[in-house]
C-alpha cells in the first residue's frame, strides 16, 4: 500500500516453495529487509502456512515437479483467495502443461534459463510488482490488478535463473515431502555456479560480505587462518575452501589438533621415522605427506606448543619439515587452512602463542560470527536441517509450526549450528503426524537452559528480546538489538524504529554503519 510521501510498503508476507534449498537461500536473501519472508520445501507445508499467514504472493519452483506434485500445486494454489501466485518452471515446461482454467487469472509463469544477474533479477520483478499493484492485488477479479501484475511478469522468458548447484541429496529433496523418501534418480550438478555465500547458506550481509573476500583468497595457494565458536562451521567453511580451488580434485585432510596428546602432535603432522621414540615400531607418514597436493586443516592450532609452532611456521614460510628422528628434509605440497575457537592475539599477549605465526596468520584471516549473531540464518536453516533429517529418516514433515520456531529464535545457542542441527534432527524423531512442534525440541532449549559458552554475549542474547530502548542496554551492542528487533518486526524499519525507541533516520545510519542493511 501506498503511504503518505509517495513512499511503497512492499508486501508483507512472500511464501517461498521449492525442492532446491540453494534456490530459496539465493533468492530469499535478496529479499530479506523488503519484506516477511516464509520458506518451505513441501506442498503439505505449504497449504498449512499459507492459511496461517495469508501470503500476498507465493513463489513455487516446479521444475522438477512430477505431473502428481504439480496436480497439488494447483489445489495448493486454488485456496489463494487474495493475491498473486508465481510459477518457477524450467525452459519449455509451460508448453507441457496447462494452468487450469480456476487459477489463470491469480498465476503466473517464469521460465528459468541460464544468466548471471538471475536472482537479482527476480528479486525486481518481485519488488516491482509489489510496488505496482499497490494495494491493487484485492481478489482475482479486480481486472486492474492483473493487468499492473502482467506489466511485470506477464512474458514468461523475462526473468532467467539458472539450475541450482547443489550436492545430490540436496538436489533430492522433492518438492513433495511424500516423494523426498522415495526419489532415488541423481540431478547433474555444476559446483562452480554456486558462491560460497551461498553453499554457506547465509543471508547475513556481514558474513556474505566477509564470504566474498575469502571467496577470492580461496582461488590462490595462500594459507588462511578461520577464527570461531565450537560448531559454527568452520570444518564446513574450510571443505568449501577446498572445492572452490584448484585443488579440489585432490584430498581434503581434517587434523584435529586438540584431540591429539601433546606429545604425538607433531609426529601426526609430521611423521617419524622407526626408533625416533619408544613407540615408533616402524616408519610413518605424516598428515602433510598424505595430504599430498590437497588441502589440510589444522583444526585447533592454538592447541600447538611454541616449538610445535615453530615447525608450522617453517611449513607455512618454507614449506619444508623433517619428519621426527630424521635429517631427510620434505617439501610440503598441500595446501593449510588453520582454524581456532580462541581469538589468538590474547594468546599471543599471555606468550601461548608465537608472534611471528599470529602475524603470518592474520594476514589472511577470517572470523565467523556464532548464530546468536545470524539471527536472519536461524528459520531458512531450521527449515533445511528439518527437511534433511525428515528425508533421511523417512519422516514426513506436513508442517513446522511458528512457536517451534519462536522458541528456536530465543535460544542462543552456545553450541551454534552444530547444536542446532542436533536438537532439530531430535525434534524431527520426535515428532507426530508430521508437526514440528515446540514439545519436540530438547527440554533445555525449550527452557533456554544454556550450556557452557567462551562468549558473555551469549548471556546478553536475551536482553534484545525485551524491547528495551538502546540507551538503557549499554551491555548489549546495538547491532545485535538492531538485528533482533528487525526480526522481532518482521524487518519493517518503521516498526523497528519504533521498537527501539529511535527514528526511522537514526536506524537506517545505524544498519549502514553495522553493515545489515539488506543488498539491492
Amino acid at each position: 500500500m501506498i503511504e503518505g510521501g509517495g513512499t511503497v510498503k512492499v508486501l508483507d508476507i512472500i511464501l517461498i516453495c521449492s525442492g532446491c534449498p540453494g534456490f530459496l537461500r539465493s533468492l530469499g536473501y535478496l529479499l530479506a529487509g523488503r519484506c516477511r519472508l516464509i520458506e518451505c520445501y513441501s506442498i503439505p507445508e505449504a497449504t498449512q502456512l499459507m492459511r496461517l499467514h495469508a501470503p500476498k504472493l507465493l513463489i513455487f519452483d516446479v521444475r522438477f515437479c512430477s505431473p502428481q506434485q504439480l496436480t497439488r500445486t494447483f489445489a495448493a494454489i486454488s485456496n489463494l483467495k487474495d493475491g498473486l501466485a508465481i510459477l518457477i518452471g524450467a525452459p519449455g515446461q509451460h508448453h507441457t502443461f496447462r494452468i487450469p482454467q480456476e487459477i489463470m487469472q491469480f498465476c503466473r509463469m517464469l521460465e528459468l534459463t541460464e544468466h548471471d544477474q538471475c536472482y537479482a533479477e527476480l528479486a525486481k520483478a518481485i519488488c516491482l510488482q509489489s510496488e505496482s499493484t499497490a494495494g491493487l492485488m484485492m481478489s482475482q477479479n479486480d481486472s486492474d490488478a492483473m493487468a499492473a501484475c502482467d506489466s511485470i511478469v506477464g512474458a514468461s522468458d523475462s526473468i532467467i535463473i539458472p539450475p541450482l548447484a547443489e550436492a545430490n541429496f540436496e538436489k533430492q529433496i522433492a518438492f513433495d515431502s511424500q516423494s523426498v523418501a522415495a526419489s532415488s534418480g541423481s540431478i547433474g550438478t555444476r559446483p562452480q555456479a554456486d558462491s560460497m555465500a551461498e553453499r554457506f547458506r547465509t543471508r547475513t550481509p556481514e558474513l556474505r560480505t566477509m564470504l566474498r573476500r575469502l571467496e577470492v583468497a580461496a582461488r590462490h595457494n595462500v594459507t588462511i587462518l578461520l577464527i570461531g565458536e565450537t560448531g559454527s562451521g568452520k570444518t564446513h567453511l574450510a571443505s568449501v575452501i577446498h572445492e572452490m580451488s584448484i585443488r579440489s580434485g585432490e584430498p581434503f585432510l581434517h587434523v584435529a589438533c586438540g584431540a591429539l596428546p601433546g606429545e604425538l602432535i607433531e609426529s601426526e603432522l609430521f611423521g617419524h621415522t622407526k626408533g625416533s621414540f619408544t613407540s615408533a615400531h616402524a616408519d610413518k607418514d605424516g598428515k602433510f605427506l598424505a595430504a599430498g597436493n590437497g588441502t589440510i586443516l589444522l583444526d585447533e592450532i592454538d592447541v600447538l606448543t611454541p616449538d610445535q609452532q615453530v615447525k608450522l611456521l617453517r611449513v607455512i614460510e618454507k614449506g619444508e619439515f623433517e619428519p621426527v628422528g630424521s635429517n631427510r628434509t620434505i617439501t610440503v605440497k598441500a595446501r593449510i587452512i588453520a582454524a581456532s575457537n580462541l581469538q589468538l592475539q590474547p594468546l599471543v599477549e599471555q606468550g601461548r602463542f608465537r608472534p611471528d605465526l599470529y602475524y603470518r596468520l592474520n594476514t589472511l584471516s577470517f572470523t565467523l560470527p556464532p548464530l546468536r549473531k545470524r539471527m536472519s540464518d536461524i528459520e531458512p536453516l531450521a527449515r533445511y536441517f528439518v527437511h534433511r533429517h525428515a528425508s533421511l529418516f523417512g519422516i514426513e514433515v506436513v508442517e513446522i509450526t511458528p512457536e517451534f520456531l519462536e522458541c528456536l529464535l530465543r535460544y542462543p545457542w552456545p553450541g551454534n549450528v552444530r547444536e542446532m542441527e542436533n536438537a532439530i534432527r531430535s525434534a524431527v524423531i520426535y515428532s507426530v503426524d508430521g508437526k514440528m512442534t515446540v514439545d519436540t525440541l530438547p527440554a533445555h532449549v525449550v527452557d533456554c537452559i544454556l550450556g557452557p559458552a567462551n562468549d558473555s554475549s551469549v548471556t546478553a542474547f536475551f536482553a534484545t528480546r525485551k524491547g528495551e530502548s538502546l540507551e538503557n542496554r549499554i551491555e548489549v551492542t546495538e547491532k545485535d538489538m538492531i538485528e533482533q528487533a528487525l526480526l522481532n518486526n518482521n524487518f519493517s524499519r518503521t516498526n523497528t524504529a519504533k521498537y527501539l525507541k529511535i527514528s526511522r533516520v537514526t536506524l537506517y545510519n545505524k544498519m549502514r554503519k553495522y553493515g545489515i542493511l539488506p543488498e539491492r
